[in-house]
């Protein structure tokens, strides 16, 4: 089983609210998504293991025991083109839970179609391998969900 923590605080919303079918239809993997506070954030590490991509807006950690981890800030933030994020790890780069990924301040994203809702999912999981937490808020480092492994 994999422990997936918050990357950041917010507030917990099921992947059927996010604003993209690709997300709310959970075709990349089950999970859950989050919505932001407004103020400055640095967004963690939800596991501990080697980041196998990073960019501005997403990051997605491969997990000790296999699972990937995707960690998208916000929908449609692609087309901000890195402006309003600090990445603060490396691709390749192993990291522990809670580590330092990347900066942001939600508050000051805006644009056409664009959501500073994060979707967090476990990538090509079954559906049905994603207990989420009970909490309707949460904290970097609370239990956001397990996935059966």
């Amino acid at each position: 089983m994999t422990r997936v923590a918050a990357p950041c605080p917010g507030r917990v919303l099921p992947l059927t609210e996010v604003p993209d079918p690709v997300f709310s239809s959970a075709m990349v993997g089950p999970g859950i998504a989050l919505e932001p506070a407004p103020e400055e954030t640095t967004v963690g590490a939800p596991v501990t293991g080697r980041i196998i991509k990073v960019h501005p807006h997403a990051f997605v950690i491969q997990g000790e025991d296999g699972v990937g981890i995707l960690v998208h800030l916000g929908i449609n933030t692609v087309r901000l083109e890195g402006k309003g994020f600090e990445v603060l790890a490396q691709q390749g780069d192993h990291v522990t839970q809670g580590d330092p990924m990347v900066r942001w301040t939600p508050g000051n994203i805006s644009g056409e179609g664009i959501s500073t809702i994060i979707p967090v999912v476990a990538l090509d999981q079954p559906a049905d391998s994603v207990t989420p937490t009970e909490a309707s808020e949460v904290s970097p480092g609370d239990a956001l969900f397990d996935v059966a492994g």
